[in-house]
């Protein structure tokens, strides 16, 4: 099946973010995706101070938007992230939405990014954002899909459940910076695949040197091998590539790693 990642240049308007991107969205299906994925934070700028400002109930305004948009393209649509609202708390949160229109999955980030890199970067989601609590999975008549969003991607344990629950595509939306993205981005995203044998999809936004959080971009897709198929630069784009669930399964058999385990010894589980 074919997959599209849409690097999204995300400005302070709110309205034209939801409106670029359902354009995006249906271009990509319109060049055959079966599935699209938007980037982390694609209808607000990223930052602790525009969250509250930005922030949505789900169902709402933009929710919506997606909802209409994978039923009009008869698609699989991963709705990168939002802030969203509920309780009083604020919560960054990923949807997905089907081919009718129907959601199919919420996922709140599990891991807040809190960072200290002295003379780099300094951030701290926990200022305003709460944690989610739950893994996210969704079922597409190609395979399962297991949901995180950016630093959710650094916790191995989190990629092993997905692919011991039988994820054979993690999609993690998330808008490294220019600090931790030419590091780890790259690094993170073939060692999850490799560590799984899944493909790993990243989604993030395009780069604006003059935001207060300047985004990495390079949105990636590495298959179970370890090997980088598909790769953006910096500018907002769209980039595809044909997820091949047979390759997948040659892997599998021929480095049986996953039936290699050593329950006997460790193991990783979910909890709730």
């Amino acid at each position: 099946f074919r997959l599209a990642l849409i690097q999204l240049h995300v400005s302070s308007v709110k309205s034209g973010n939801l409106q670029r991107a359902c354009g995006l969205v249906r271009e990509a299906a319109a060049q055959g995706a079966n599935v699209v994925a938007l980037p982390e934070c694609f209808n607000s700028p990223y930052g602790t101070q525009y969250f509250k400002e930005y922030a949505e109930k789900i169902p709402g305004e933009s929710t919506q938007k997606l909802s209409e948009v994978a039923k009009d393209c008869s698609i699989y649509l991963v709705g990168g992230s939002i802030p969203e609202e509920d309780g009083g708390k604020l919560y960054n949160t990923c949807t997905v939405f089907g081919p009718d229109g129907a959601m199919l999955a919420k996922h709140r980030k599990v891991h807040l990014f809190d960072i200290n890199i002295p003379g780099k970067i300094q951030f701290k989601e926990s200022e305003t954002l709460s944690p989610g609590n739950s893994f996210s999975m969704f079922d597409t008549p190609y395979c399962k899909v297991g949901l995180g969003i950016c630093y959710d991607i650094r916790f191995a344990e989190m990629a092993q459940i997905y692919g011991q629950k039988g994820c054979q595509l993690l999609i993690y939306p998330g808008a490294f910076n220019l600090t931790t993205g030419p590091a780890h981005w790259e690094l993170l995203q073939r060692g999850r695949a490799v560590d799984n044998q899944v493909y790993i999809a990243t989604v993030s936004p395009a780069r604006d040197e003059k935001a207060s959080y300047v985004a990495w971009g390079h949105s990636t897709v590495v298959n179970p091998w370890g090997e980088v198929i598909a790769k953006a630069g910096a500018e907002e784009t769209v980039i595809y590539t044909d997820i091949d669930l047979k390759k997948l399964a040659e892997i599998r058999q021929q480095l049986p790693i996953l039936s290699q385990k050593r329950g006997d010894l460790y193991a990783v589980e979910m909890k709730k």
